[in-house]
């Protein structure tokens, strides 16, 4: 007896569900940064995110999602996104979960980031907090390394407009771990390894002396960016270079601002600019698998 529609349907239905599982592409895990809330915050933890369209806004319990490459890819690089949408929303959508599938296909191993937004109307919180959030982040990834199977010297961070200026708010100092620390997250490393930065905005947060420890920087900005982030993006490239550091910066003649993953763009050199930032990291040895 023939099956069904609905049989065969349903038999379609079930093998695409395992093919993806089996692909490390089950529902993304999400992970508070804190279990029992944010420190000084914890009243705030169970107050409901509010989202729509693109954005997600309201983030009083600041998390990581984790999205998984497929097990054959994955070679134990992690990066940590961060979205961007000027700290009072989070462009989630477009630039959390698209480029964490992008690097997923290259086996890396993605904690798309919700840090708290200090600049919403209304918001109890500092960019201390936020910047707390993000360090908290990467301490969190290289505590549970081995649970997800990433070299813990291998953690980078890929971040977009506001995203962007979060990495320069941990780019610059050492944030090493407290040793004597009772939560054992806290004595790791918050730093990142690397920073892949797209049109990053907050033209203050660049010091003018950058230190000679500063992890190695990938850069992207369209030169007619209405925000002025590629001025940014040229003072960090040219303060990296005399500190004699490790930059590679593209800039594109037309783009504008949030042009994202670039695939709505009408512009090709905006529509590759993610296989920059791939070659980049290849070139660094980044997406090289990790002995086992």
């Amino acid at each position: 007896m023939s099956p069904t529609p609905l049989a065969r349907t349903l038999c379609i239905a079930t093998f695409l569900t395992l093919a993806r599982l089996a692909h490390g592409e089950g529902t993304p895990q999400v992970i508070p940064l804190w279990a029992n809330g944010a420190p000084g915050f914890e009243s705030r933890r169970d107050e409901p995110e509010l989202a729509k369209d693109y954005w997600v806004k309201n983030i009083n319990n600041p998390s990581v999602t984790v999205f998984l490459p497929p097990k054959e890819k994955a070679n134990g690089c992690a990066v940590v996104v961060a979205p961007g949408g000027g700290f009072k929303e989070l462009v989630f959508d477009r630039e959390g979960r698209q480029a964490a599938e992008y690097l997923n296909g290259l086996g890396v191993t993605v904690f798309a980031l919700k840090y708290r937004l200090y600049k919403a109307p209304g918001s109890p919180y500092t960019a201390e907090n936020t910047r707390q959030d993000a360090y908290r982040a990467f301490r969190l990834v290289r505590a549970r390394a081995a649970e997800f199977g990433v070299d813990p010297r291998r953690v980078g961070m890929l971040g977009f407009s506001a995203g962007g200026a979060l990495e320069l708010m941990v780019a610059f100092d050492r944030a090493e771990g407290d040793p004597r620390a009772p939560d054992p997250v806290d004595r790791q490393d918050g730093r990142p390894s690397f920073l892949m930065i797209i049109y990053p905005g907050e033209p203050n947060l660049v010091p003018r002396t950058i230190p000679a420890d500063t992890p190695p920087v990938f850069l992207v900005a369209a030169n007619d960016d209405e925000y002025g982030c590629d001025k940014v993006a040229q003072t960090l490239m040219e303060r990296m270079k005399e500190a004699k550091l490790s930059v590679e910066a593209h800039f594109i003649a037309q783009g504008k601002h949030a042009f994202n993953m670039g695939d709505r763009s009408k512009f090709l050199a905006v529509r590759h600019w993610p296989e920059r930032m791939a070659d980049w990291m290849a070139d660094r040895g980044l997406l090289e698998h990790a002995p086992r």
